[in-house]
């Protein structure tokens, strides 16, 4: 394939990632996006392959890295299941930022990357180099533990060292300092050492920085490795000289961070604060009650499956709420049911979906479509809040902290000025949970206390699997 075709390839490979990424801003049309992004790299890779930068020589080991990678990836699609997303997500940025970290050495390490270069274009060639493998094993090392703490093989709890924030300073100076030193090398083994030690400071800086984010901040977490996973991507390409790596990179890691943004302002976070960390625990065990205005007094009122379903029955308009623990039971099916049934009968029944709901972005979005969930009864918060006074039953599945009144209710809470679904407004709300265990943020949830509110125990499934028996009963 000449240059020319490999460019015109390119060009329109990144026309249709654009088209993907505005496909995908939409339920209805994310299919269609995906289906955009798929073509597109397909174009992206075969004109890269066949392309004027890959040798005859090296083109069987290039196809057979292929076969094996298609191979895992088609594994890995097969047996994964949804509720394993988030940390396959995590995954996924990690390997992007081990190749940047792989790339970056080998483009050092190659004569013919630099070869001809001098004076201000080596000193710009040399720094993309050694900003990309920054990126990249940052990325990478966070992106471990955020797959670690995702699959809760790392505890959800902040690790919070002290004095961490001198710790990071004392790093980025490190960086700062041996990058000089790379710079002034004259020889690839004189310019090694503070490259080594330049990635070990970095992998160090990756572990720290997610170890001290809390569990609550998770989804935060892993759209921000989406956008440092893109800036790594851009930088391979700069190594590279590869105008479509740029310019994906450049898309995944702006993307990234806008959808950082529109997470941070739906948890009234900052991104400061995040990467502070500190914010949410284990979730495992009933948190600590302060002082604030919105301290829980009272008993819990049960109700059973069966009583569940006289109340939906009865019911004219219902707002379903998802969260995590709909997820874990994989409940989403049987929701789809219940769902199914209950507009049959002519109850209007929607699902009222918060930003940070699950794990990452768009968890319980993707639950829904997979338990084909139509996308018209689906809203975001904003569009469901002023709904839920005239909601005969706002149920609640799983979720705690983006249903909690003391957002609003309490000044001294962790999550005080936290936007929430307040689903404490609809004339009976239905908590489904395993126990009155605290969320992922660690507070506790008045809403348990409250007189109109009523708590299901027990597995999701089991229980909504219940309550749909005994609504066709």
């Amino acid at each position: 394939m000449s240059g020319s075709l490999a460019t015109v390839s390119y060009i329109g490979a990144t026309i249709l990632f654009i088209l993907c990424l505005g496909g995908l801003s939409n339920q209805e049309t994310a299919r269609r996006g995906n289906l955009y992004g798929m073509i597109g790299m397909t174009i992206a890779v075969l004109a890269t392959v066949f392309g004027p930068q890959v040798t005859t020589a090296g083109l069987p080991w290039i196809i057979g890295s292929m076969v094996v990678g298609s191979a895992i990836g088609l594994y890995l699609a097969r047996v994964v299941q949804m509720t394993q997303m988030p940390e396959l997500v995590a995954f996924m940025h990690s390997m992007v930022g081990l190749a940047a970290m792989l790339v970056g050495y080998a483009t050092y390490i190659d004569p013919a990357a630099s070869a001809g270069l001098a004076g201000a274009e080596k000193a710009i060639h040399e720094m993309e180099m050694y900003v990309g493998i920054l990126i990249g094993a940052v990325t990478f090392s966070g992106s471990v533990i955020a797959f670690g703490k995702l699959s809760a093989k790392i505890s959800g709890k902040p690790l919070l060292l002290p004095g961490r924030h001198w710790l990071n300073l004392i790093g980025l100076v490190l960086i700062i300092y041996f990058g000089r030193e790379f710079l002034h090398a004259t020889t690839i083994a004189e310019g090694m050492t503070p490259m080594i030690v330049m990635t070990i400071v970095s992998l160090l800086f990756g572990i720290h920085m997610v170890m001290a984010i809390g569990g609550a901040d998770m989804p935060v977490v892993v759209s921000m490795l989406n956008s440092y996973s893109g800036w790594a991507a851009a930088a391979t390409g700069f190594m590279l000289s590869n105008d479509l790596l740029i310019v994906t990179g450049a898309l995944v890691g702006s993307s990234g961070a806008i959808l950082s943004y529109i997470m941070c302002n739906a948890m009234n976070r900052n991104f400061i604060s995040v990467i502070a960390g500190g914010f949410g625990s284990d979730g495992g065990t009933p948190a600590p009650k302060g002082d604030g205005t919105a301290q829980p007094v009272g008993e819990v009122s049960p109700i059973l499956a069966a009583e569940t379903a006289e109340l939906l029955r009865e019911a004219k308009n219902v707002i379903i709420v998802p969260g995590y623990g709909m997820a874990v039971a994989q409940a989403q099916h049987t929701v789809y049911e219940i769902t199914k049934y209950l507009r049959e009968k002519g109850v209007n029944v929607r699902f009222g979906i918060h930003p940070v709901a699950g794990r990452m972005p768009g968890h319980m979005n993707v639950l829904l479509a997979e338990a084909k969930v139509p996308y018209d009864v689906v809203f975001e918060m904003d569009e469901l809040n002023e709904d839920f006074p005239d909601t005969d039953v706002a149920m609640i599945i799983g979720a705690n902290d983006i249903v909690n009144p003391a957002a609003q209710d309490d000044p001294t809470s962790p999550i005080a000025g936290m936007p929430v679904l307040e689903v404490w407004k609809a004339k009976t709300s239905i908590v489904m949970k395993r126990s009155m265990a605290s969320g992922y943020a660690g507070v506790d949830n008045p809403l348990f206390y409250k007189d109109n509110n009523r708590m299901l125990f027990g597995d999701a499934k089991k229980m909504l699997d219940e309550v749909l028996i005994a609504l066709k009963a």
